[in-house]
């Protein structure tokens, strides 16, 4: 009899042999170890020793230009355990059509004289409401937030002198792609109003109020800004004089012509944190443009003056500029190096991941020789419940890096990432009310390699999980990262016990 373990043909065809019951491949893998129990067959399991190390990330890719990925991290992560996270992000800027600093037409000899009330850029904060008040106000709890809340990071907004392209500028036929590391010129100075302003979230930043002033510097009115049900927004004052030189003042030139045009001209707006201390937050981009989109906000009042000077009219308006189109993740890592304690180190955006091998040395041609028939492998790795625990990645995701002829990085998923998704796994797990293990579910990958059907067995790779790891082709891998979550688990040593990471393969085997 061939050497052949997992294919549906020899697995009907033995089944009808010894048992007269025919199944599928599928219900192998569906049913787990509970597949051939009579008297043909014994059902046993085996624990396999595999090797797991820590595996630094230089960089990752950070942009939104193939796949819009929604959500982007701005602030500092200072942790004793992790790599330090100064997370910054860069995006172009959108413009509206036929923008005017008044929509009237006055004589010659009519004088406007505009003041900026107000320029600001606002981040709406991803937000829970879980109250509403008697007097018809409501509390929000913020979300998405990790690290010291309670302590600012330095924050500076810069124009950028790089040009974000959507095409690859040496090969136009193909899409452009920015990595978390790449170094983005920028034009000094800032244009926050204060610089180094201290940025700390705060969820009770829900309104604030404008005085509309006239050119005579007398106020004519006030306005109250809040976004729908008060939902709580970061406000950060922008230099007014610097903000009417690039905007009101350019309305009518070529550089607002089109947002072609204004992309060249203005090419981006860089949102930069730097610290010892402080917070990540993670802020919405809305592919649909929004209230709660991140936005450029500039208030102004223009009075109309005759040639007297006396005032014959008043225009207040507000222009409101998106940040969307290219935008893109910036990461400053402090390197680690970890030492070999029985622990491994998995963080996400450019931290750290996992390298394990399985199958290593005469393994994977000595279990060929076994004729074993594989029900279930499972890949445990369990988690060091010793260290802070209170913001870790609720799943992590599992895939194979190998590599060309020219020994560049192929990154690529595992067959049951999208054979048999539902099952995959990789999410935390508990035991006793406390966080456990994350478990993957490898059966498919496992019986190709011991059938033989393929012999490519690169290292595996653990990362935390972003949506952009969910498979859309059967083995396309994108090497996104915007989760900076992090966790610890315990590797192969001795040390760690019946807790060290193991491979875990159930079969069945003919009885002699």
């Amino acid at each position: 009899m061939k050497n052949i373990i997992k294919k549906s043909f020899y697995v009907g065809v033995l089944l009808f042999i010894f048992s007269g019951v025919i199944s599928c491949e599928k219900d192998f893998t569906d049913i787990g170890t509970s597949i051939i129990n009579n008297t043909q067959f014994n059902t046993k399991d085996t624990i396999l020793d595999i090797l797991i190390t820590n595996s630094p990330v230089e960089s990752v890719r950070a942009d939104g230009i193939s796949i819009k990925l929604g959500q982007y991290i701005l602030g500092v992560n200072n942790s004793t355990d992790y790599e330090k996270i100064e997370a910054s992000i860069i995006s172009q800027v959108g413009i509206s059509s036929n923008l005017s600093v008044t929509n009237k037409t006055y004589g010659a000899d009519t004088i406007v004289e505009t003041t900026i009330d107000a320029a600001f850029i606002k981040l709406p904060y991803n937000a829970t409401l879980i109250e509403n008040t008697v007097d018809g106000g409501f509390v929000y709890e913020l979300d998405s937030i990790i690290g010291n809340r309670d302590a600012s990071f330095t924050f500076n907004a810069y124009q950028s002198d790089t040009y974000l392209s959507v095409l690859n500028p040496t090969d136009p036929t193909q899409i452009n792609q920015y990595q978390s590391n790449y170094v983005y010129s920028k034009i000094a100075p800032e244009l926050n109003s204060v610089p180094d302003y201290q940025f700390k979230p705060n969820a009770n930043d829900t309104a604030f109020y404008i005085a509309r002033r006239l050119s005579s510097s007398a106020i004519y009115r006030s306005d109250t800004i809040k976004l729908t049900n008060s939902r709580p927004f970061a406000k950060i004052d922008l230099n007014k004089t610097k903000i009417k030189e690039l905007f009101l003042n350019k309305f009518k030139e070529d550089e607002f012509s089109s947002q072609e045009n204004f992309n060249n001209y203005f090419r981006g707006l860089i949102l930069e944190a730097k610290g010892d201390d402080g917070s990540l937050i993670s802020f919405g981009f809305p592919e649909t443009i929004t209230e709660i989109s991140p936005s450029i906000e500039v208030y102004y009042t223009s009075t109309i003056l005759n040639s007297s000077g006396a005032i014959i009219d008043t225009i207040t308006k507000n222009n409101s500029f998106p940040l969307n189109g290219v935008v893109n993740s910036i990461y400053k890592m402090t390197d680690k190096v970890y030492p070999e304690d029985g622990n491994i180190k998995i963080q996400g955006a450019a931290g750290s991941e996992a390298k394990i091998e399985i199958l290593a040395g005469n393994q994977l041609s000595e279990l060929r020789e076994k004729n074993w028939l594989i029900n279930d492998a499972d890949l445990t790795l369990y988690i060091n419940q010793d260290l802070d625990t209170s913001a870790i990645p609720y799943r992590l995701h599992l895939y194979k890096k190998g590599e060309n002829s020219n020994l560049q990085p192929v990154l690529s998923q595992i067959k049951d990432s999208y054979s048999e998704q539902a099952l995959f796994g990789g999410f935390v797990a508990r035991e006793n009310n406390k966080i456990n293990s994350y478990t993957f579910r490898i059966t498919d990958y496992i019986s190709d390699l011991l059938s033989g059907e393929t012999d490519y067995s690169p290292p595996l790779k653990l990362k935390v999980f972003n949506s952009t790891d969910i498979p859309v082709s059967d083995s396309l891998f994108r090497p996104y990262n915007w989760n900076p979550k992090a966790i610890t688990i315990l590797n192969h040593s001795s040390i760690n016990g019946t807790r060290k990471a193991r491979l875990k393969i159930s079969y069945s085997e003919k009885k002699e």
